[in-house]
């Protein structure tokens, strides 16, 4: 068989597999500790659009000053968005500290 040939025809492979490959993005949807439940539910609704487009999304709750010091506030708000969102996405990374944030990735539901 001729090099050149097999070269060409692994190239066309190549470009067909990345024209039916899907990428997946990774939205971010900020949080604070005082926000309240109507805020919650719009974020709510625009993680659902996420998720149902087929994207994760990475929820992170920002701490400022003394608000540091009550980051139990952060998993009831992180228990409440992903008991409203269970049925279109599913936890993929528990919450976890990072520096002065707290954060959570949701993936859509195969």
């Amino acid at each position: 068989m001729d090099y050149s040939k097999f070269k060409y025809e692994q190239s066309k492979k190549d470009k067909e597999a990345r024209k039916k490959q899907k990428t997946v993005e990774v939205k971010d949807l900020r949080l604070s500790p005082n926000i309240d439940q109507h805020d919650i539910s719009v974020k709510v609704k625009k993680a659902i659009e996420f998720l149902k487009h087929g994207d994760k999304v990475k929820i992170s709750v920002r701490f400022r000053g003394r608000e540091l010091g009550h980051t139990n506030v952060a998993h009831q708000i992180f228990e409440d968005f992903v008991s409203q969102i269970s049925e279109f996405g599913v936890v993929e990374k528990p919450a976890k500290m990072e520096a002065r944030s707290m954060a959570m990735i949701l993936t859509p539901k195969p």
